[in-house]
């Protein structure tokens, strides 16, 4: 049994209903799988790659990203998803750091691919939309697939999905998914959001993230839901796509957002003539949800669900339901039903309700660890919990509220940022004598980067254009400010939340 069989039984079942549509075409559950299985037999007999090789992915939503992903659960490949907001350097340690056997993309990415093809010249590249130099095109490829049976020995405990995150050492670790953690995901979201086979998922959320894929548009495709894929976040475009006249596609029924989506929908001119009749749930996922922006959807009819989890838990762990006690102003929702959830002090020890600790999450939905790196696994997941690392609390009805987030993280966008991966950098500069990177309060963004700066003889023109092309625009500082000294600790370790309540105010 692998995931794959996920779309074969749905097709079984409902094989002319739609399962995807995207930009005036629509794929049918049978299409879907016949795509899967050519996608399957090319990957493991022209390309070659085995159970266990590593896939990388850059590109848009588009509907191949589902093919691969279920092609790789069937061969018993890793879907290596790769963030197409990074730059080039940061991509290519993701790359090269998982010795992936393959790099899919598209056309806009061919400087990348130019890139890949010096870097890692076994790696085998292939174009969704073009033909990269010295690799192949995916339409060839897909129609001159052999007819022979493909190597189908994915299973339910093999890696399917090394995610990278961010991490606070100033390079990304590989979260490795396993498809069991899939399906309990999928599971998890189906009773989250009370999925049934006449659901309508809109997915405007990059594929890259577990979010935009596990969120909702994995689990939908369980449940033999339509999916609606957006291939970029536009706020005229998603208002569109909500609309109950919207004619390239049904109205969707359910959709995910973040703070920064919301925002941008409540700001567009589209919003008050957006029909949401047909909109039952709102998923929103983040950190730290702004209530005012949920309060704007619930005034317009839709019902807002809370959820919290990230890379490593698949994402979903604790969430709202819609008969959920929303009179508990700044909870995130009770523990998953497959999950378990508690708050820790220092030492491990379960705290009691109404007591700040960190948030421990386990179940069979939690990822088996960071790729080839063992010390890091060991520190994060300790006898079967996994180690948020973020502060919250729990109340007497077991209702869970976080209060802060990991040490140093930013989150603007949606996006994660963490300080010691942009201070790595900003080091590099000859005329860094020291830095601090910490998050702002932002109203379009929810917190925007800053570098406070020790430094020779430096301004802020020099260091932006420094910095410009390293790191994902996302990533890069929006202002800069010059001081003397940077407050430290009793080990000399830089406070950044001391930074952060002297720039804040």
């Amino acid at each position: 049994m692998n995931i794959a069989n996920w779309i074969d039984r749905n097709a079984t079942y409902s094989p002319d209903k739609v399962a995807v549509y995207f930009e005036r075409q629509t794929l049918t559950y049978a299409e879907l799988a016949e795509r899967i299985e050519k996608a399957a037999r090319m990957l493991s007999l022209t390309l070659g790659v085995k159970h266990g090789d590593r896939v990388s992915l850059l590109a848009t939503n588009i509907p191949e990203y589902l093919i691969v992903f279920f092609a790789c659960a069937r061969i018993g490949a890793i879907l290596n998803p790769l963030n197409w907001r990074l730059a080039i350097p940061e991509l290519s340690y993701i790359v090269t750091n998982a010795e992936s056997s393959v790099l899919l993309l598209e056309a806009e990415f061919v400087e990348f691919a130019n890139h890949m093809h010096d870097e890692m010249p076994n790696c085998q590249l292939v174009g969704f939309d073009f033909t990269p130099e010295k690799g192949h095109n995916w339409t060839d490829l897909i129609t001159n697939a052999p007819e022979a049976i493909p190597n189908s020995s994915g299973t339910l405990e093999d890696t399917l999905l090394l995610v990278y995150t961010s991490g606070t050492t100033g390079h990304p670790k590989g979260a490795m998914l396993s498809q069991n953690a899939h399906f309990w995901n999928a599971i998890q979201s189906i009773h989250m959001h009370d999925f049934t086979s006449k659901d309508v998922i809109m997915t405007c959320l990059p594929l890259f993230h577990v979010g935009g894929l596990n969120n909702q548009t994995t689990p939908a495709l369980h449940a033999g839901a339509s999916v609606v894929l957006h291939r970029r976040f536009e706020p005229t475009t998603a208002l569109n796509g909500l609309s109950a006249t919207e004619v390239t596609h049904p109205a969707p029924t359910v959709t995910c957002f973040v703070p920064a989506v919301q925002q941008a929908c409540i700001n567009s001119p589209l919003w008050h003539k957006t029909d949401f009749s047909n909109l039952r749930l709102l998923c929103v996922g983040s950190m730290l949800i702004p209530t005012h922006l949920s309060d704007e959807f619930r005034a317009v009819g839709v019902t807002v669900i809370e959820m919290y989890g990230c890379t490593e838990t698949c994402p979903i762990a604790i969430y709202h339901r819609s008969d959920s006690d929303f009179g508990r102003i700044g909870s995130t929702g009770l523990v998953g039903i497959h999950s378990e959830a508690k708050i820790v002090d220092i030492d491990g020890n379960t705290l009691p309700a109404h007591t700040e600790g960190e948030v421990l999450i386990r179940g069979p939905h939690v990822m088996q660890g960071y790729w080839r790196n063992p010390e890091a696994t060991a520190a994060t997941l300790v006898d079967g919990w996994f180690r948020t690392g973020d502060i919250g609390h729990q109340d007497e009805a077991g209702y869970f509220y976080i209060k802060d987030r990991k040490k140093n993280m930013i989150i603007s966008g949606g996006e994660n940022i963490y300080a010691a991966e942009v201070e790595r950098v900003l080091n590099e500069h000859p005329e860094i004598i020291e830095c601090a990177i910490i998050g702002l309060r932002d109203e379009t963004w929810g917190e925007r980067p800053v570098a406070i700066v020790v430094a020779n003889d430096a301004d802020e023109a020099t260091l932006a254009s420094f910095m410009k092309d390293k790191l994902a625009r996302f990533k890069l500082p929006r202002n800069y400010y010059f001081v003397d000294t940077l407050p430290k600790n009793a080990l000399g370790k830089v406070q950044h939340f001391k930074l952060k309540q002297q720039f804040d105010s």
